[in-house]
């Protein structure tokens, strides 16, 4: 059996003022080309398959659009769960339809898949709540599926049952998969699990969220949940939230993190892209073999000493977003701005590095990292100028702004 894993296609999403659109059905239509050459069994979508609640219409095509040809006709199983930027609701709605063509949308912790069938051989076997058994047309055992989107805690607690509120949420997240794992997945069948949650090994190093993802891990998400979770009948986990591709533990078997589809924020600027292909059958372990995408403009921090070395790089490095630092003795005037972007139209900021600033000495300047959150760095950029920090009113205010942003986007 061969599966195809992608995850955060984030379909939708801007980046600063620029639409993405044309890179998103550029990297769908190498991802649809990837699982047709590979022959995949099925294809996993491991959540955030739009970036908000309310995707426009042009997402929602490319959406539909994709899934329906990577079922191959009824011929592929796609399995698609929600993600923290998904409605649960939205997702699940076109179910009825798409089950039509091979494809199940899980956007609830309690929902239960119905009975469905494909001219092709595509059939469901059995399910519960969290739980899908398939038979794939061209293989001979079937594909076991732990589903687990993304909840908050007090949904996951509701759905889990939990009357101990003390009780750890990763405790009861176990118990569930331990028994959904121990009633349907014996050593017959390829057993895998598919979650759009933050994982990390137990004392281990948290994994880095992207800047602009909505934390998980805080703001009323769920906890970390540790792999020692997972039950032992799985043979891959199939991960979503987490934009860089990485494995983030080996036993009980292959867990990992597929990737977003593009760089979706200057933190993950340079990253490479994926998916993660899969073979596997009963009772062995799985073998697993990432894919590197080629579509969509690279995200790139470039900081230059000169304008004139600036639009020598810009000319040679078209496509691209940039996000441009330029040393400067006081700041950056309007003529020197016009001649960046007339070279290039992927600028989406120009940052001052300021050098002669109000007699500080250089070594005395504060260091930036532009790696933090917004809101660390509008309270560094106070606290320099003002001379204290800013106080929560005004921190509140900034969170309402921020908040109000991404509803907007």
């Amino acid at each position: 059996m061969k599966l195809l894993h992608t995850a955060d296609w984030h379909l939708g999403k801007r980046l600063g003022d620029y639409l993405r659109l044309e890179e998103q059905r550029a990297v769908m239509n190498e991802i649809c080309t990837i699982a047709e050459e590979e022959a995949v069994d099925a294809v996993l979508i491991a959540g955030d398959l739009y970036d908000t609640f309310n995707p426009g219409n042009e997402a929602q095509e490319l959406f539909y659009k994709t899934v329906h040809r990577l079922s191959n006709h009824g011929k592929r199983a796609v399995i698609a769960i929600a993600g923290n930027h998904d409605s649960p609701d939205r997702i699940e709605a076109p179910d009825p339809l798409a089950r039509a063509c091979g494809i199940i949308f899980h956007g609830r912790q309690a929902t239960q898949i119905p009975d469905f069938a494909t001219d092709c051989g595509l059939r469901l076997l059995q399910s519960a709540p969290g739980f899908v058994e398939l038979a794939l047309p061209e293989v001979n055992y079937p594909l076991r599926l732990l589903l687990t989107p993304y909840a908050n805690e007090v949904t996951l607690r509701h759905y889990l049952g939990d009357e101990d509120k003390e009780q750890e949420l990763r405790k009861l997240l176990r118990q569930k998969w331990q028994f959904l794992a121990d009633q349907y997945c014996d050593a017959q069948g390829v057993n895998v699990m598919v979650a759009h949650l933050y994982f990390m090994q137990k004392d281990g190093p948290a994994p880095e969220e992207p800047d602009d993802e909505k934390p998980i891990l805080h703001m009323g998400g769920a906890q970390a949940i540790y792999t020692e979770d997972i039950p032992v009948q799985m043979q891959y986990v199939a991960l979503g939230h987490l934009h860089r591709y990485q494995t983030i533990a080996r036993q009980p078997c292959p867990v990992v993190y597929s990737s977003s589809p593009l760089a979706y924020s200057f933190s993950e600027a340079h990253q490479q892209k994926y998916v993660a292909i899969i073979e596997a059958e009963p009772g062995q372990e799985a073998k697993v073999r990432p894919i590197c995408l080629q579509q969509g403009r690279q995200l790139v921090r470039k900081r230059f000493e000169t304008t004139e070395a600036a639009i020598a790089w810009l000319q040679d490095h078209q496509h691209t977003f940039v996000e441009l630092t330029l040393v400067s003795d006081t700041y950056i005037d309007s003529q020197v701005k016009k001649a960046l972007y007339e070279v290039h139209d992927g600028i989406v900021s120009i940052i001052p590095d300021i050098q002669q600033e109000q007699g500080i000495r250089e070594e005395d300047k504060p260091k930036i990292d532009l790696n933090e959150d917004i809101r660390v760095l509008f309270a560094d950029y106070f606290r320099l100028r003002r001379g204290q920090p800013p106080n929560p009113a005004l921190m509140n205010l900034l969170n309402e702004v921020i908040d109000v942003d991404d509803h907007d986007q």
